[in-house]
């Protein structure tokens, strides 16, 4: 058990150490950073410690697996911008007490677009869209220790042009029941382009998170903080308008993401959460102050589980996100 501890933390250090050195150039499929639990969209979107007994709590930090039921199936589905949707379907099995697998499957559908030559007439139109199929394990390394693996493969495609890529995500879960409290750190999208739109290579939006989530002793109330984009300070990272310099405090406070849920009953949570970098960007945008602003909720039974929320990702639209699971 010791040996295999100290593998893990051995491979997600090098994993780290790779990726921290190759954060140069462009970025695509970015819609590897979108979530796929309402619950974590309610919570400001990224949040790699919230335990919970869902098939696609271990999308953000595949460690999280290991809390889910065996034989867990869910479907998610999110509204985005201009028409488009997120949607897909999770499925996972425990094998022993300490091992849990899954497999997932998400489509991103952008809508249709019209397609222009090259002075600007529309000859027609085509759908752009997002393929992404993974499958992730958990181990239970003690009582209060997990990690978890993950493999993605990504394809894009942009009328005539297509490209693909993998990532691998690996996280650290740290959980005390009795105390309510969770410590969860997660390498998210290591891995790189295998086929380009047009020969120009692109790196997947590799990121570090750190998150920590506790529940009050006396109160029916659970906190989430989490650290995002942790190998990222530049100000060439964000968003801003022309000739704004981007302060110090501004780019500490743009890596928090927090949340809170209010627990009425076991079986039932109202979320809220704000996501800072968010709020800037799409404020320099011209989106509305309340950019930031995450909302939602769920039902949390023993074998049916459901949440929605309402997130904005985008300046010309709101999201609503929604998840069915049952346990078979």
């Amino acid at each position: 058990m010791d040996k295999m501890k100290k593998s893990l933390f051995a491979i997600f250090g090098f994993l780290l150490a790779a990726s921290a050195g190759a954060q140069d150039g462009s970025r695509s499929f970015m819609v590897l950073r979108l979530p796929v639990s309402s619950h974590v969209a309610a919570l400001g979107g990224e949040n790699v410690s919230a335990i919970e007994d869902t098939p696609w709590a271990g999308w953000a930090n595949p460690a999280l697996y290991s809390c889910v039921s065996d034989r867990s199936l869910g479907i998610d589905f999110m509204t985005y911008a201009d028409g488009g949707s997120w949607m897909g379907v999770q499925f996972v099995k425990a094998f022993g007490d300490r091992h849990t697998g899954a497999v997932t499957a998400q489509y991103m559908n952008y809508g249709s677009m019209d397609e222009t030559d090259a002075a600007g007439q529309v000859v027609g139109s085509f759908a752009p869209k997002d393929i992404v199929v993974g499958a992730g394990y958990s181990y239970l390394l003690s009582d209060f220790w997990a990690g978890g693996a993950a493999l993605k493969g990504v394809y894009s495609r942009i009328a005539d042009f297509s490209a693909f890529a993998f990532a691998v995500d690996l996280g650290l879960n740290y959980y005390d029941e009795e105390r309510d409290f969770s410590f969860s750190a997660a390498l998210r999208n290591v891995g790189a382009q295998l086929k380009s739109f047009d020969g120009l290579t692109e790196r997947v939006p590799f990121n570090l998170q750190l998150g920590i989530t506790k529940g009050m002793a006396h109160l029916p109330v659970r906190f989430s903080v989490t650290l995002t984009d942790l190998t990222r300070w530049s100000s060439d990272e964000y968003f801003h308008p022309e000739g704004e310099k981007v302060s110090f405090g501004k780019k500490v406070l743009n890596h928090f993401v927090v949340g809170m849920d209010i627990l009425p009953a076991s079986y039932l949570y109202l979320s809220v959460g704000y996501n800072f970098r968010r709020a800037y960007e799409l404020k320099a945008a011209g989106s509305s102050h309340m950019a930031g602003f995450t909302a939602g909720g769920g039902l949390q039974l023993k074998r049916f589980k459901a949440g929605i929320s309402y997130a904005k990702y985008h300046v010309s639209a709101s999201s609503l996100a929604f998840n069915v699971a049952y346990c078979l």
